[in-house]
């Protein structure tokens, strides 16, 4: 994926006539838009970390990705990644990696494969103060329409515990088995989704 495929919202700037010197407000306003999806970098490591430890470890006691494998990742991949940034805070995350078999294994929850052509999803997370609205259905919409607009990823993988799996199935997600991936007593479902119409979905969708 390229960051060039990832569509901004930005707000229109008004800009003062020349010889008029700007308020600190509004230089703010001017350098942080109110609402910005971009790809991550490994400089966004640290917030990705802080918000992904609060929402998986109250309640499975684990993170997806350890510090040092996120800033692998947003080193390897930037572009498998999507940030949702509000007035320049990171509020929602999705980092993803490419992985080259049929199935997810052992190898694939650390490994970047850049000749795959699957995409495989290892968290999405929502700042805390930001759950309940939506968010995380509004990202992973642009999320699959980022990965549509490239030719290289053909599909999207993942798993889950059981209980959001209705939720995946929202955005075209299907079940395929169990997987094979265990972590301490946690079991998943996998779930697959085919990417072909996702380039032409309308951004709107959130």
């Amino acid at each position: 994926m390229s960051t060039q495929s990832i569509h901004y919202l930005r707000p229109v700037a008004l800009r003062l006539p020349p010889g008029i010197p700007e308020t600190p407000s509004r230089q703010r306003r001017h350098t942080l838009p109110a609402s910005e999806f971009r790809c991550l970098t490994p400089e966004d490591a640290a917030s990705v970390f802080e918000i992904e430890r609060e929402a998986f470890i109250s309640v499975s006691g684990m993170c997806p990705l350890h510090l040092d494998e996120i800033r692998k990742f947003l080193t390897l991949c930037p572009e498998l990644s999507l940030g949702w940034f509000q007035e320049g805070r990171l509020v929602a995350f999705i980092i993803s990696s490419l992985w080259d078999e049929e199935r997810l294994t052992q190898e694939s929850l650390t490994l970047h494969r850049p000749g795959g052509h699957t995409a495989h999803l290892h968290v999405l997370a929502v700042h805390r103060t930001f759950r309940q609205q939506g968010k995380g259905s509004c990202l992973l919409w642009r999320y699959l329409y980022h990965l549509g607009g490239q030719p290289a990823v053909h599909r999207a993988v993942l798993m889950c515990e059981d209980a959001l799996v209705p939720f995946y199935e929202k955005f075209g997600f299907h079940q395929v088995g169990p997987c094979a991936i265990t972590i301490g007593p946690l079991a998943f479902t996998e779930l697959q989704c085919s990417l072909q119409g996702h380039a032409s979905m309308s951004r709107s969708s959130c």
